[in-house]
Formats: structure tokens, C-alpha cells, sequence
């Protein structure tokens, strides 16, 4: 059963009103950088020298500033490639978002994967975004595919994944409770109309 059944039986059974901390998704305004935000996300161009996406709109409570309260992952490899995280958490509630970029790869990275076999546990490596879904999700300038089984820290997320100029960029938002499977979508599909395409400084 994949990621996408599971996540939507799971959620359709035991999720069936929102926290007042969690609102859902509405129309989205004209994409921009909110100014809070964008020293950060700049900062993080200029570092590895390639274009970042920083969102114009996270789902209620969380919001996209690097160093900030939410942010909970903020990691650059040496490869240049980046993960930022943000996430709420309140008993057994999360709210988690992670924005990712590969600068200079389109491929789909491989992540190391435990399993047990006759006794012993075996790594294997496997793709880090797996099963597909067939129809995209569209913004301006983007045409993202829909992961629904992922590694490492996007792990029970839905992922967004695309490719701009010969780099891969991955949105992904964690499948569970306060947020239905359909809010979880609906933030997705508003962050990726709200993303904004910030380019390095020489």
C-alpha cells in the first residue's frame, strides 16, 4: 500500500476536525517574499551561489524564516545541495514542511534504507522520492511531480518535486494529524503558487 492510501486512511479515520492552532488553505495573493523571510533565504543563495524558492505562504503556525522559532532543519552539504525544515508539534500534532534544493543535479538523490532480512539488517540504497503520481502540479514557471513514498526527513510527507535551469527543488509537507490528507494538498498546492525564485549576488 503506498504512502498515498495509507496517509488517507489513516487521516480520514482518526482526523476529522482541524486544530485552532491549523487553518486551512485559501486563495493565494500575488506570489512575493515576505520581507521577515527573505534576508534568510538570500543569504542562503549567496552561499551556494544557485537560485532558492522561498515561500510567499506556510500553513498557520508555522512560518519560513531561516534561524527562526519553526525552523527546525537548516543544513547545506558540501555538494552545495540544501534542506530547510519548519515544524509545530503539540502532542501528537505536527505541522512540518521541508523546502530542498540540488544545485547542478536533476536527478532524483538515493537515500540509505534499513531493512531486516533473515535475521540481519541489511542497508540498501533507494530512491530518496518514489511512486509518482501521473498528473503534475503547475505554478508559474513550474511543473512539479508528486512523490507519495520518500526517505530521510521527508518521510511520510507528500513531495513536490521539479527542476528549474538543471537543479532539482523539493517541497514536501508531513501527512498527519491535526491536517487531513485534502488540507495537507491544499497547503502544497498554495505554497507552490506562492514560491518566489531568488537568484544569488555576485
Amino acid at each position: 500500500m503506498t504512502l498515498f492510501a495509507v496517509g488517507a486512511a489513516a487521516l480520514g479515520a482518526g482526523c476529522g476536525g482541524s486544530s485552532s492552532a491549523v487553518r486551512e488553505a485559501a486563495p493565494a495573493a500575488k506570489a512575493s517574499c515576505p520581507g521577515a523571510w527573505r534576508a534568510g533565504w538570500q543569504a542562503l543563495a549567496d552561499r551556494i551561489q544557485a537560485p532558492v524558492y522561498c515561500p510567499g505562504w506556510m500553513p498557520s503556525p508555522l512560518d519560513a524564516k531561516i534561524r527562526g522559532p519553526w525552523s527546525t532543519l537548516n543544513s547545506v552539504s558540501r555538494d552545495r545541495s540544501y534542506v530547510e525544515g519548519f515544524a509545530w508539534q503539540e502532542h501528537l500534532e505536527e505541522v512540518h514542511v521541508n523546502l530542498r534544493g540540488y544545485p547542478g543535479s536533476t536527478k532524483i538523490p538515493t537515500c540509505e534504507d534499513e531493512e531486516l532480512q533473515a535475521g540481519k539488517l541489511v542497508v540498501k540504497h533507494v530512491p530518496c522520492f518514489a511512486e509518482p503520481l501521473p498528473a503534475r502540479k503547475t505554478a508559474p514557471r513550474i511543473a512539479a511531480t508528486v512523490y507519495t513514498v520518500n526517505q530521510g526527513a521527508d518521510m511520510w510527507h507528500l513531495a513536490y518535486v521539479w527542476r528549474h535551469d538543471g537543479s532539482l527543488y523539493v517541497l514536501s509537507e508531513h501527512l498527519a494529524p491535526p491536517l487531513s490528507y485534502r488540507q495537507v494538498v491544499a497547503n502544497l498546492d498554495r505554497m507552490l503558487r506562492s514560491l518566489v525564485l531568488l537568484e544569488p549576488r555576485a
